[in-house]
């Protein structure tokens, strides 16, 4: 678990997958991989339209082809998702809210926690119940000095930034407080796939870890 924990400070960069068919999938995993991701969740339905289990399969089958690439899950609700995460091989859950009993669930099956919150009660209570990180989430919806006046209080919490980052913004995102990013459609949508535009989600991926690698080294 410590490796994986060590694997997100360093590279800093999560891709967040979501909609996709398993063929749409290993093809912008394997583009945003050309591009030097590392790091990419594959998120649960929330609507029920994909059965988890076969969400699961997409974990376990993106594991097996990118041996290289941290495969984890997104949009983790219940205790028995993280169950076929684990199963599945995957490394890491990420949740939109904070619930104890999804990170204690994590915990105990030896996956790194990455619950979302947004005020500080949230992160508190996440922090309390063993989450190794917090997801800031919708960090777009507030500017980043609001990650700032979070962090301020609550240093000894490992915050990732969701929503509203750009290539533009990152090294003000690192410097507010930020250990790390989820980042979505700013580098793959579906759409993109259907059209085949992998040369480009490579071309926006490699924009994105260049921009970090810049700005941690400034």
């Amino acid at each position: 678990m410590q490796n994986t924990i060590n694997r997100i400070i360093e590279e800093k960069l999560i891709v967040i997958l979501r909609g996709y068919t398993y063929e749409e999938l290993k093809r912008v995993t394997e583009a945003i991989y050309r591009g030097g991701v590392r790091c990419c969740e594959v998120t649960f339905d929330s609507l029920g339209r994909i059965r988890d289990e076969q969400t699961a399969a997409h974990i376990a089958g993106l594991v097996h082809e990118f041996p290289d690439m941290l495969v984890g899950a997104g949009t983790v609700l219940k205790e028995s998702q993280v169950a076929l995460v684990a199963a599945a091989g995957g490394k890491f859950i990420v949740s939109p809210d904070t619930n104890p009993a999804v990170i204690q669930k994590t915990k105990e099956l030896g996956l790194v926690s990455i619950p979302g919150a947004f005020t500080p009660s949230e992160a508190t209570l996440a922090n309390r119940s063993g989450a190794d990180f917090v997801k800031l989430f919708p960090a777009g919806e507030m500017k980043l000095t609001y990650l700032k006046a979070l962090v301020t209080p609550l240093s000894h919490i490992r915050f990732l930034a969701v929503g509203g980052i750009n290539e533009n913004n990152v090294q003000q995102a690192l410097e507010m407080g930020a250990w790390g990013f989820g980042i979505s459609s700013g580098i793959a949508t579906p759409q993109m796939a259907r059209r085949g535009a992998y040369d480009e989600i490579t071309a926006r991926a490699k924009a994105y870890v260049e921009a970090i690698r810049h700005a941690h080294q400034s």
